[in-house]
C-alpha cells in the first residue's frame, strides 16, 4: 500500500444534482476530472466500480459505465479485471488552446446557472475568492 493509499480514510463519493439540467453521466466526469484537477485524486486512487458507484448514486449501471468508459478513452482512469477502477498514472496532457475552450464553456455555464439562480458575476467572484483561500489553508 503507497503512504497516499493509506492517508485516505474514505472512498471517493459522487454527489449528483437531478435539477441542474446536466445528464448524470456528465456530472460524474465532471467530478472526477474537478477531483483530478484540485488535487483531491491522484494517479493510483480506487474509484467505486460501476456497479457500487450505481447503487450509490440510486442510478441505472449503464449510465455509471458510460461515465466510467468516457474517463478510460480520455485516458482518466484505467479499470483492471478484478481489482477495480483507479485514477490513471500516465494523465492525458490536454492542449494549452482546448484547455481554454474548456475554462471558457465552464465559466459561461457557470455563471449562466448562477445567473438563472439570482446570482451576480459580483457574488459568484466573491465567492470563488472565499473558495480559493480555504482551499489554499487546507493544502497547508
Amino acid at each position: 500500500m503507497t503512504s497516499r493509499q493509506s492517508q485516505v480514510s474514505r472512498p471517493f463519493q459522487f454527489t449528483l444534482d437531478a435539477r441542474s439540467g446536466v445528464p448524470i453521466y456528465r456530472q460524474i466526469i465532471d467530478q472526477v476530472l474537478g477531483a483530478v484537477a484540485a488535487g483531491t485524486l491522484a494517479p493510483g486512487d480506487q474509484l467505486p466500480t460501476v456497479r457500487q458507484a450505481a447503487v450509490d448514486l440510486a442510478i441505472n449501471p449503464n449510465t455509471a459505465g458510460k461515465a466510467y468508459r468516457e474517463l478510460e478513452i480520455r485516458g482518466v482512469l484505467d479499470t483492471q479485471q478484478g481489482t477495480g477502477t483507479f485514477i490513471s498514472s500516465k494523465l492525458v496532457k490536454v492542449d494549452e488552446a482546448e484547455r481554454q475552450r474548456q475554462l471558457t464553456q465552464l465559466v459561461g455555464d457557470f455563471v449562466a446557472r448562477a445567473g438563472g439562480a439570482g446570482f451576480t458575476a459580483r457574488e459568484l467572484a466573491a465567492c470563488l475568492g472565499e473558495f480559493l483561500d480555504e482551499h489554499e489553508n487546507r493544502r497547508k
